[in-house]
């Protein structure tokens, strides 16, 4: 009899247990955001970032690689890059960060 006893408050133990968790998980702040959270900047995320929008392979990583850069995200398809269905798609999730232009060559100095 006193295995018994023994079982039920085990499991007693366990339920409550579990119970208590569910309630700390739910009480606790949701995680911090993904470094994307902004979006994908489409100037310098690698191809496998690229790959990870909804309908971007690696044949459309490799075109907006090599399309680079973009003054703003509606050139993929002005660009032919993507159907503007795609990019429908994946609008939310892309950005385009501004590309620091080099400051222009100071003229050569005649001796």
């Amino acid at each position: 009899m006193e295995a018994g006893l023994r079982r039920r408050a085990l499991i007693a133990g366990l339920v409550l247990g579990m119970g208590c968790q569910a309630a700390l998980a739910q009480s606790r702040p949701a995680p911090a955001a993904p470094p994307h959270a902004a979006g994908i900047d489409l100037n310098s995320a690698s191809r496998d970032e690229l790959m990870t929008l909804d309908g971007i392979g690696e044949v459309k990583a490799d075109a907006i690689i090599r399309s680079r850069p973009f003054k703003v995200k509606t050139e993929l398809v002005e660009r032919r890059i993507i159907t503007e269905a795609l990019y429908d798609k994946i609008n939310a999730r892309v950005m385009v960060r501004a590309v620091p232009t080099p400051a222009p060559a100071a003229p050569a100095q005649r001796r």
